[in-house]
Parts: structure tokens; C-alpha cells; sequence
């Protein structure tokens, strides 16, 4: 007679915890109609706008192709603790705002008209910076400009690529920093390719004189260092292990003959 199959035997029994009734669990169901899913990244799969990847393209290009040294001296710019330096003081001779040129010619007229100074008696106009290409080129062409500063993200870079030659021609000490807009915000426009600083107060020659042996040293003296150097040519990360496996190969191969030259010497 055939016995039935015994009962396969417990073992030992997992400890059940004891639930909390204050927390119950309330697993979520992503199916249709039931729980919204949870957001997803997807900025890989944004299509961004025009201007924003010709951007992109445009910084990737400049890294890639070979730049001429008139061009490629842009990218060397004021190191980050002399730029603040140089924005402190430019923010004291920030150009008067409309309010402010408004208040100041009404006083003037208001005590023109009430005769307290003289007629013959001309009133010292205001000490600002100078902005605008133009008024800047005729300044550095006149050698009133004391010191130029320069933004290295200037569009097109004609605009600006023959300053610091002339520059250097008339003897004016210059800088290049970062960002055009953080030049526009000092008189206060969007954005600005280029300031001036002509004259300062006495109290503020010797801040100047030390900005202007920063400049001096940073980019008037390697001016014909930087006339050699071309810039660009730097590769993709795909592109430098692509070489790199090249170059290993080849070491590997010549290697491989050498040791068959120095085997065929010694057999002979």
C-alpha cells in the first residue's frame, strides 16, 4: 500500500513584529487611473531653445579649433581677488543716475538763480567713469585714460580685439575681466564692453596706482608672451582616450619589435 507524502516539517517560525495601529503602511499603485507617478528628471531630454544651444555650441568650438593669440589673449582674465578689488573702486565713481543728474543740475539752477555763487564762477563737474567704445578709444588715443577695463566675452569680438594693442601703443595700463554684464551693472546698463577711469580723488590715487601696477604686471608686461601662445585645441574626453589607446598600441607594437631585434642579435 502507498503511503501519502508526509507533511513537509515546519521550521522555525519568523518572528512577526507587532504593527503600530498609529502608522499604517499605504503602499501606492502607479497603474492607470490610481496614484500620480513621482516626477522624473527630464533635462536630458529637454529640447532647449535656439540661442541657448548655438551658446553651447559656440563654447565647445572654441575649445575644440585653434585660436589666433589676438583672440586667445581673452581668455586669460584678472584673477578673482584683484577684480573685486577693481569693482570696489569702480562702484565709487559710478555715473550719476537719471534721478540723481536731475537733482543735481535743479540745485544748480536753483542757486544760479538766487545769485549765491557768481556767474564768472564755474562749479567742478562730477569725477564717473567713462563708458562707451568711442569715448573710450578717443580717450586712450589722447592718453587721458589712467586705466581700461576690458570684457572678455565681448560679441563680436572685433569690437574690442585692437585694444589692447593700442593700448600698449599709447602706453595705457589695461585689464581684461570676466562678463560684460558685470561691467554694465557699474553704469548701470545691461551690458558694457569697456570702461575708462580718467580722474580720481586724491584720497583714491594710491588704490589707483595699485591697480595700475596689477595691470602692469598681469597684462601689459606679458603682452609679448601672450602673442605667441595660440589657444583652443583642447579635445573631447572621448577623443583624448581614442589617442591615448592609439598611443598604447603603438608602444606596445614598437616594443614588441624591439624585443624581436634584440632576440634576432642575440641569436646571431
Amino acid at each position: 500500500m502507498i503511503q501519502p507524502p508526509s507533511k513537509p516539517t515546519k521550521k522555525g517560525k519568523k518572528e512577526v513584529k507587532p504593527k503600530n495601529p498609529l502608522f499604517e503602511s499605504t503602499p501606492k499603485n502607479y497603474g492607470v487611473g490610481n496614484d500620480v507617478q513621482h516626477t522624473r528628471d527630464l533635462h536630458y531630454f529637454t529640447r532647449w531653445p535656439k540661442y541657448v544651444r548655438l551658446q553651447r555650441q559656440k563654447v565647445i568650438l572654441q575649445k575644440r579649433l585653434k585660436v589666433p593669440p589676438a583672440i586667445a589673449q581673452f581668455a586669460h582674465t584678472l584673477d578673482k581677488n584683484t577684480a573685486a578689488q577693481l569693482f570696489k573702486f569702480l562702484n565709487k565713481y559710478r555715473p550719476e543716475s537719471k534721478l540723481e543728474k536731475k537733482k543735481r543740475i535743479y540745485e544748480k539752477a536753483k542757486e544760479t538763480a538766487e545769485k549765491k555763487e557768481g556767474k564768472d564762477k564755474e562749479a567742478k563737474k562730477p569725477l564717473f567713469i567713462k563708458h562707451g567704445l568711442n569715448h573710450v578709444v578717443a580717450l586712450i588715443e589722447a592718453k587721458r585714460a589712467n586705466l581700461v577695463v576690458i570684457a572678455d566675452d565681448v560679441d563680436p569680438i572685433e569690437l574690442v580685439v585692437y585694444l589692447p594693442a593700442l593700448c600698449r601703443k599709447m602706453g595705457v595700463p589695461y585689464v581684461i575681466v570676466k562678463s560684460k554684464s558685470r561691467l554694465g551693472t557699474v553704469v548701470y546698463q545691461k551690458t558694457s564692453s569697456v570702461l575708462a577711469v580718467t580722474d580720481v580723488k586724491k584720497e583714491d590715487e594710491k588704490e589707483l596706482a595699485t591697480l595700475v601696477s596689477a595691470a602692469k604686471a598681469n597684462f601689459t608686461d606679458k603682452y609679448e608672451e601672450q602673442r605667441k601662445h595660440w589657444g583652443g585645441g583642447i579635445r573631447s574626453l572621448k577623443s583624448q582616450q581614442k589617442m591615448d589607446k592609439r598611443a598604447r598600441i603603438a608602444g606596445s607594437a614598437a616594443e614588441a619589435m624591439r624585443k624581436a631585434q634584440e632576440k634576432l642579435g642575440a641569436d646571431v
